[in-house]
């Protein structure tokens, strides 16, 4: 009996086999929906879905946000506290859903990072969401939501920073800092993204076209073999982490590798990675984040470029996740641009 006479004979008896049947018919891919762009008078929700924020806190960001014409909605996880996180799981889930199933929000901004969002991700109800799609804004352990609704929804979202990383005084605020919190405006209004990086010498040439999916490494890793699990084939991947010793950042990578989310990449983007130093010189780790990377990547053909403008880091700007993007590294630098 051949494999597929065995499965029909199982099916016949009734027999529930998910693991063989998948293994016929690969789960499909959802397809890329864009949510609505932002015109003036939109409202923006800020929800702490993590860590702890203070209202008083997020008004150098809720001042930035009105300035561009949009209003905002401040929801009730703002300023509770249960330990680090912006209130108890169920204060947290309740009022992401709130702004998720409310038809005035058309963008929810979260406030900050930390912890806390896979901790409120199953028990989020997305089918409004899936109805009337809006976006969704945040880095670091927002990556959960963005890898989320890209693998069962196909919704696009925003990788961007987020309440805690607005400037108190705009007109003292650095150049670059001014610039990545206004790529989130750019974002959120339908502006064309485009960013361009210089070379390096570690660079591997070439184009590629494809999906934006990615986020905080040491996030994506912990999702691995869940319902969040990022898809990688044929996509262009970015990641980005800090204060990971280079031994952690190397098994990161094994686990990219070995569960082959390297293998079919369209292209690969590195961001910025803070490398947390060794406490003991003789157990430092061998290779640098160059070797780690490339030694994973052996073989492939695939275009792979550096230093990229995001991640834990001033110069992080707005990326949209799930979008089609067009990857081209070149001798002379390297450019991420938006596909129309």
């Amino acid at each position: 009996m051949n494999r597929q006479q065995f499965v029909s004979s199982l099916l016949a008896a009734g027999v529930s086999i998910p693991s063989v049947a998948a293994g016929l018919q690969p789960e499909p891919e959802a397809s890329s929906i864009i949510p609505r762009y932002l015109k003036a008078g939109d409202t923006i929700g800020i929800t702490s879905p993590a860590g702890y924020i203070t209202e008083k806190e997020i008004q150098p960001a809720v001042q930035q946000i009105e300035s561009w014409e949009f209003k905002v909605k401040i929801g009730s996880s703002i300023g509770k506290r249960d330990f680090s996180f912006g209130g108890t799981d169920d204060e947290r889930r309740a009022d992401f859903q709130q702004l998720m199933d409310d038809p005035t929000v058309k963008a929810i901004l979260c406030a900050r990072g930390g912890y806390g969002f896979v901790r409120i991700v199953d028990g989020l109800d997305f089918s409004k969401l899936k109805t009337h799609p809006k976006w969704m804004i945040g880095f670091s352990d927002i990556t959960v939501l963005h890898s989320h609704l890209n693998r069962n929804y196909g919704i696009a979202s925003i990788h961007s920073k987020m309440c805690n990383s607005f400037p108190d005084d705009w007109s003292k605020a650095e150049p670059i800092q001014q610039e990545t919190i206004l790529s989130i405006r750019d974002a959120l209004t339908g502006v064309q993204m485009r960013y361009s990086t210089t070379p390096n010498d570690h660079n591997k040439k070439g184009m590629a076209e494809g999906i934006l999916t990615g986020g905080n490494l040491k996030t994506l890793e912990s999702l691995a073999g869940s319902k969040s699990d990022v898809r990688t084939n044929n996509k262009i991947l970015f990641v980005e982490d800090t204060g990971e010793y280079l031994y952690s950042i190397d098994r990161m990578f094994w686990n990219l590798k070995r569960s082959g989310k390297l293998d079919h990449l369209a292209g690969l983007i590195i961001g910025g990675f803070k490398i947390k130093a060794s406490e003991d010189a003789a157990e430092e780790f061998g290779k640098n984040l160059y070797e780690i990377v490339m030694e994973k990547i052996s073989g492939c053909t695939y275009p792979v470029c550096f230093d990229f403008p995001v991640g834990h880091q001033k110069n992080n700007f707005a990326l949209k996740c799930g979008v089609k993007h067009t990857l081209q590294v070149t001798a002379t630098g390297s450019t991420l641009i938006e596909t129309r």
